[in-house]
């Protein structure tokens, strides 16, 4: 994974775990003249953007350093896992459309992306989900069900996004949600990427493999009064994709949660709602973690850095598993997946 916190996975948790904030104001003022606050990955961290699409005809800025954030923890989550001959799909989590700001990407992207990265995965096979926050999580729903159906033994799964496109943070900032001095009830807009690589038990067994952690079958719904919806807002969505995840759970109790909160109280609200309806599969003691206090809001994202970090945490024995991870997009989708250690098999 790549954050503004380090580009590396063992850096971005360490700094997490650290409570340490790469938050700070930007050089982009908002419309006050004030300046935003952000959380950028610094530009020499980077590759630079491969000279195949250089003269790329429509690839935007925002692409373009998606493109870049992505090849180095993609290359590294394949690493030396993945047994030789074998070409690996990728699902990939992107940004979702807006009102009023143009698509984020467009089915292009995973070819230029595949360019971007020395063609390290199968194409062909690949796919892209474009709902925001939550498709990370949507992503491994699909994931899951390819594996059941012996038709992959190993999948990619990751998530890339950046705020750093001034069309969006304009339209964001209309409506007073970019963090900034006297916004309170604003977010940092942050970015990111993250891959994780998939597999199922038959195949670890086959290629005498270890895993890092165990994942449940992820629970993804709509959200009826999203953002930009015209139904009231009740909850009902991530309420409903939370019970989803805690079903395959049967008696144990969740005892830590990663978040997609943001900052903004919009998205509290929400797991109000679902926390007191499946109030009974958490633990007294609920830890709750909200990363992008540290990185930012880190948009599509989101989903695949959490169980990253979950992971991690579980691997080394400062978090407590079972773990739930939750994400709400901008729309309408909303996801939850459960993880716990791969030593306690379900």
């Amino acid at each position: 994974m790549i954050t503004p916190l380090g580009d590396s996975a063992k850096m971005t948790a360490a700094a997490v775990r650290a409570g340490t904030s790469a938050l700070d104001t930007s050089s982009i003022m908002n419309k006050r003249f004030e300046p935003m606050t952000m959380a950028l990955v610094p530009e020499e961290a980077l590759p630079p953007l491969n000279e195949k699409l250089a003269e790329t005809p429509g690839l935007t800025s925002r692409q373009i350093r998606m493109l870049r954030l992505s090849q180095k923890p993609l290359c590294e989550a394949l690493g030396n896992s993945v047994p030789k001959g074998l070409s690996v799909p990728l699902f990939l989590s992107v940004p979702e459309e807006i009102p009023e700001c143009p698509a984020p990407v467009n089915n292009d992207f995973l070819n230029h992306l595949h360019t971007q990265c020395a063609e390290q995965f199968d194409l062909k096979k690949s796919q892209l989900f474009n709902n925001g926050r939550a498709s990370g999580i949507e992503a491994v729903a699909a994931a899951f069900n390819t594996l059941s159906n012996n038709t992959e033994e190993f999948i990619l799964v990751g998530g890339c996004d950046t705020y750093l496109d001034l069309y969006l943070l304009g339209t964001l900032d209309r409506d007073n949600r970019i963090l900034a001095n006297g916004i309170m009830d604003g977010f940092a807009p942050g970015e990111g990427a993250a891959f994780l690589l998939l597999t199922s038990e038959k195949a670890l067994q086959k290629h005498k493999l270890t895993s890092l952690t165990q994942l449940y079958q992820p629970s993804c719904t709509d959200e009826p009064g999203h953002r930009y919806g015209d139904e009231p807002y009740k909850g009902d969505g991530l309420a409903e994709a939370v019970s989803g995840a805690l079903a395959v759970l049967e008696q144990e109790k969740v005892q830590t949660v990663f978040a997609s909160f943001n900052g903004e109280n919009f998205f509290a609200k929400e797991w109000g709602v679902a926390f007191m309806r499946n109030h009974d599969s958490f633990e007294e003691k609920l830890r709750m973690e909200h990363p992008a206090d540290c990185y930012g809001d880190p948009g599509a994202a989101a989903g695949p850095l959490l169980m990253g970090l979950a992971a991690i945490g579980i691997q080394k024995q400062y978090v407590k598993g079972p773990c739930m991870i939750f994400c709400s997009s901008e729309k309408a989708k909303r996801g939850a997946v459960c993880i716990k250690s791969s030593q306690e098999r379900a």
